[in-house]
């Protein structure tokens, strides 16, 4: 990120309501014990999850991409009394984290966590889905995109991660993983079933709201 981009990004969070105790503590575990930090969805993103999710009230939310959690819980805070969030991970060495921070935020029993990957869980989950958060491997998003909307009530909504990738979405000449993100914007973008807004907001978030077809 330019220095510029850093210092307005820092301007956010300092203008942005701070994380409770339990996603701070979480914030330094996962810098201190996972290779990749980064992946955490972090304070701005996670605060922006957590008033969506407050905003709807949803009664059921899937996550692709449970990671150390803290999406997780900004995404529990909205749910509507007696909701539940169903949050799907492949990497077992990290699952005790979530399962941990979420107990210290109060919301484990709301949280059903699934270890093993979203191609091999979600077809077999009986759900309608309100809001759904996807960021697992972005290979698969496609995939993971399709299964969802199978199961996404009309007017849910879904939010993709890491859809601008690190801007390099908008350059003419493309990697293997930006073309790839590339060609799932433009799926989502010519897709009858949904309207769409891309938003700039840390790595990019496309949020998408299913069509109500009568």
């Amino acid at each position: 990120m330019q220095r510029s981009l850093r210092e307005l990004y820092q301007y956010c969070e300092e203008h942005s309501t701070p994380p409770n105790a339990a996603l701070l503590a979480l914030e330094r575990e996962t810098h201190l014990k996972t290779l990749s930090p980064q992946m955490m969805s972090g304070r701005l993103q996670g605060q922006f999850l957590r008033i969506l999710s407050l905003l709807i009230q949803p009664k059921v939310i899937l996550e692709i991409g449970t990671f150390t959690g803290y999406a997780s819980i900004c995404l529990a805070e909205g749910l509507a009394p007696n909701g539940v969030l169903h949050s799907i991970e492949p990497n077992r060495e990290i699952a005790h984290l979530a399962d941990q921070y979420l107990r210290e935020a109060g919301l484990r029993e709301k949280v059903q966590l699934h270890q093993g990957r979203a191609e091999d869980i979600l077809p077999h989950l009986d759900l309608a889905i309100d809001l759904a958060f996807i960021d697992g491997g972005k290979q698969d998003y496609a995939i993971h995109y399709e299964l969802v909307m199978q199961k996404l009530k009309p007017g849910g909504l879904i939010l993709v991660d890491n859809t601008l990738w690190d801007g390099k979405v908008s350059q003419e000449k493309k990697d293997k993983d930006t073309q790839i993100l590339h060609n799932f914007n433009e799926l989502v973008q010519n897709d009858p079933r949904v309207e769409n807004v891309l938003l700039p907001l840390r790595d990019g978030i496309l949020l998408v709201r299913k069509l109500n077809f009568s």
